[in-house]
């Protein structure tokens, strides 16, 4: 059985048309809903060009049992149970209006396999058992479609693929389950993103495609996740006024744009077209805003790339310029109150605290989406007002979570702010109240404050009486 199968490319039709398929009793429940299987036909569609199409892997741990030879899947039960509730809907709804005769005959021999495996198969979850009727009956919905071709079928049932492994030793297929599911070691969202956008590169970019994935590969993986779940997500979810506490595996759509050579000629794309192929034309970086639609494929990995090198300026707090005292960030010197404030952000005693993390995050995410409308016109105005307004809510506060660090952002939401501005002076003419020691809870050890870094700098600037 291996060496048939370990390493091998399956077409569906011959995965489906395994007759030993098996669900193991240690497996999850099946939680594909009908965004995943919406998601599935719209990949169909956006690649009926391609000659294969890959839709993952598949797991398999050989088990004998009385004799028989069983496929137990210890990794891509989603993906397969899903395909094969398509096939089985495209049997019920199409098979006799089908004029194709390899593919009549080709979904008449896959009927008793898929038959047999759902007559076989027990789901201990009560999850399990709901979704696959709702999502049958959603791809009966779907594949009744007028839209959806005897061509589609041809390609979800030769083209599309998936690579699969066999493993022989049962404790072999426990570790890796364990490793994938218990462990909770599934792809981080940044990961998922990787894959999704290696995927939307157009045909002529493989060159580009290698340099894009090297360039990533070089990150480490905290600095991606950090970069997209700390800054990039906070700062497009604020930017509409929604909240921005997780960025997990379902979130990571928002990073999910149009890929320019299979989407509509809508007229909101054509915009985005000029600007991709004047970029290209005049060998120029591409102008990415923060909040705008993405292009998918390579200029998501330009994107990531240009964004990880801004947030790590800001985070740093520039430099100095020619070793003297005053600071420099992205190129543009800071006045000596904007150089302070930076300077202290980095150095002050408490900065490790989870909450002022939470607020350094929220200054951060306010400066970079600053810089990003408006470049470094009137920089050092708009690191001051993003410091006011965020480090009040670490004076204010005497603990700060994710939750108040959200909370804060969407009462007080100098994001949207920036989203809204037209010019720099929009954001410069912004007045928060003062504060008084009454309003001081950030260290109620610290009498006076005194010795508050943070109290120290907002005196100076005349916040704090």
């Amino acid at each position: 059985m291996k060496p048939d199968l370990d390493k091998t490319v399956l077409p569906v039709h011959v995965l489906l048309g395994l007759g030993q398929l098996a669900i193991p009793a240690y497996q999850r429940p099946y939680k594909w809903g009908l965004k995943n299987i919406s998601e599935l036909f719209a990949d169909i569609g956006s690649h009926l060009d391609k000659s294969a199409y890959s839709l993952g892997t598949v797991v398999f741990h050989a088990r004998v049992d009385g004799g028989d030879t069983w496929l137990d899947i210890v990794d891509g039960q989603q993906r397969t149970l899903t395909l094969l509730l398509a096939v089985k809907a495209i049997i019920a709804c199409r098979l006799g209006t089908l004029k194709r005769p390899d593919l009549v005959r080709t979904l008449t021999e896959l009927g008793p396999a898929i038959d047999a495996f759902m007559a076989r198969q027990r789901f201990a979850s009560r999850i399990s058992e709901v979704n696959l009727r709702q999502n049958y009956q959603q791809l009966r919905r779907l594949v009744d479609r007028p839209e959806f071709t005897e061509q589609h079928i041809d390609f979800l049932l030769h083209r599309c693929e998936l690579v699969s492994f066999v493993l022989d030793d049962v404790s072999e297929a426990f570790q890796f389950f364990d490793s994938q599911n218990a462990r909770g070691r599934d792809l981080a969202p940044h990961d998922l993103l990787k894959a999704y956008h290696l995927r939307e590169f157009a045909d002529h970019e493989e060159a580009l495609k290698a340099g894009a994935v090297a360039h990533w590969e070089r990150l480490q993986s905290e600095h991606l996740e950090t970069l997209f779940a700390s800054y990039l997500y906070r700062v497009r979810q604020w930017a509409e006024g929604k909240p921005a506490r997780y960025f997990g595996k379902e979130q990571v759509d928002l990073f999910k744009g149009v890929n320019l050579d299979r989407v509509g000629h809508f007229p909101y794309v054509d915009a985005l077209r000029i600007v991709h192929r004047c970029a290209d034309e005049a060998r120029t970086a591409f102008p990415f805003h923060l909040d705008q639609m993405i292009i998918n494929g390579r200029r998501f990995f330009e994107m990531a790339e240009h964004y990880q090198r801004q947030v790590s300026a800001i985070i740093a707090g520039g430099r100095k310029a020619d070793g003297g005292q005053a600071v420099v960030l992205l190129d543009a010197a800071l006045t000596p109150q904007a150089g302070r404030i930076l300077r202290t952000l980095n150095s002050y005693k408490r900065r490790t605290r989870p909450g002022d993390r939470y607020v350094r995050a929220m200054f951060d995410c306010a400066l970079i989406f600053y810089i990003d409308k408006f470049g470094t016109q009137g920089l050092s105005a708009a690191v001051e007002k993003c410091f006011i307004w965020a480090y009040r809510c670490r004076l204010r506060q005497q603990v700060v979570q994710l939750a108040t660090m959200d909370n804060y952002v969407l009462k007080h939401n100098l994001i949207r702010v920036i989203h809204d501005a037209r010019r720099p002076d929009d954001i410069h003419a912004l007045a928060w109240p003062t504060l008084t020691i009454a309003d001081y809870k950030n260290n109620k050890d610290n009498a006076g404050d005194a010795k508050d870094e943070l109290v120290q700098l907002f005196k100076e600037m005349k916040y704090y009486e």
